[in-house]
């Protein structure tokens, strides 16, 4: 059976929407409190969902073989609407550091500014260190975003958050850098 030829592009760009109900749904929790888990199950939920789209829009596209600079360009700016709505969110209520949020999306818009500032002379794939990043980080956010700790305990789960949390971080820094390494060498061998 054939891939519809548009149809990774169509999940991609469907996690623009989803990131936004997912943020309103994500700060309707933290505004109602701890009396509705239910609101905080479904918006971690939905994030669950729409960060699984990210590997489902890849594998048909390379599966189809009908990857497209559209998508390579549009992919990962969803991922960083998903990825960055759910690390505020989780600053704004509190539950995440301010400073690991902010060195995160820093790096992840800065990025993105300059694969849309260069995207006249080239479109710039993620690199394997940033889909290891974006995987950590929709592991994390998955984590931190479901309401786990009413199944094994606040401590735990609050310790496991913290961990996974400075992985994500650590390889945002460290992926970020090797984009920028990369960037200048090709600028190098191509002058």
């Amino acid at each position: 059976m054939a891939i519809p030829r548009q149809l990774p592009n169509t999940i991609t760009i469907a996690r623009i929407p989803l990131a936004v109900v997912f943020f309103i749904l994500l700060l309707m929790a933290g505004t109602y409190g701890a009396d509705d888990l239910v609101m905080r199950w479904v918006a971690g939920a939905l994030f669950v969902v729409a960060i699984s789209s990210d590997w489902v829009d890849g594998y048909l596209a390379r599966k189809g073989n009908i990857v497209s600079d559209f998508g390579k360009l549009w992919d990962p700016i969803a991922d960083k609407l998903l990825t960055g709505s759910g690390f505020l969110g989780l600053a704004i209520l509190g539950e995440v550091s301010w400073w690991i949020v902010i060195i995160i999306l820093i790096r992840e818009w800065g990025i993105t500014i300059h694969r849309l500032t260069i995207v006249h002379e080239q479109v710039v794939a993620a690199a394997w260190m940033g889909k290891i990043k974006t995987v950590v980080q929709g592991v994390a956010l998955s984590w931190a975003l479901l309401p786990l700790h009413t199944l094994i305990g606040l401590t735990p789960w609050i310790i496991v958050t913290q961990v996974l949390m400075i992985a994500a971080l650590v390889l945002t820094v460290a992926s970020g850098i090797d984009y920028v390494i990369a960037q200048v060498r090709g600028r190098k061998t191509s002058s």
